[in-house]
């Protein structure tokens, strides 16, 4: 079984986190892209943009994913992003919908890591 979805986006994150938005936009958002990040408006370029400015604030950021689930043409990346070295950074959860072989839609949600927990697992 292929999993051409999840490759794509992974692919689409890692190629962001490296600050290759332009690329990645072109190589995997669908004409008529909509996503659901309350910050921002929901089109594509929009998101791009927001994408790029962060680049340019935060070039050593890290993206590694830790899992990643394909359900038929919609994909769940569950990964640790760092803005810098130092930074504990977050657990970000990427959804992300396909039709064809490009992103039509994608959801995120994310949590900060804290510096102390009481949970002995951590977030991953």
């Amino acid at each position: 079984m292929s999993n051409i979805y999840k490759e794509a986006a992974i692919s689409f994150l890692q190629l962001v986190a490296s600050g290759k938005i332009q690329e990645a936009f072109e190589r995997h958002i669908a004409p008529g892209f909509r996503h659901h990040n309350p910050y921002f408006r929901g089109d594509a370029e929009s998101l791009m943009l927001a994408m790029e400015e962060n680049a340019v604030q935060s070039p050593n950021k890290t993206l590694e994913v830790k899992h990643a689930l394909e359900d038929g043409n919609n994909v769940a990346v569950h990964s640790h992003i760092k803005q810098n070295p130092e930074d504990l950074g977050a657990a970000v959860i990427h959804i992300f919908r396909f039709e064809g072989e490009k992103i039509v839609e994608l959801w995120d949600v994310g949590q900060a890591i804290p510096e102390e927990s009481p949970n002995e697992h951590g977030v991953f």
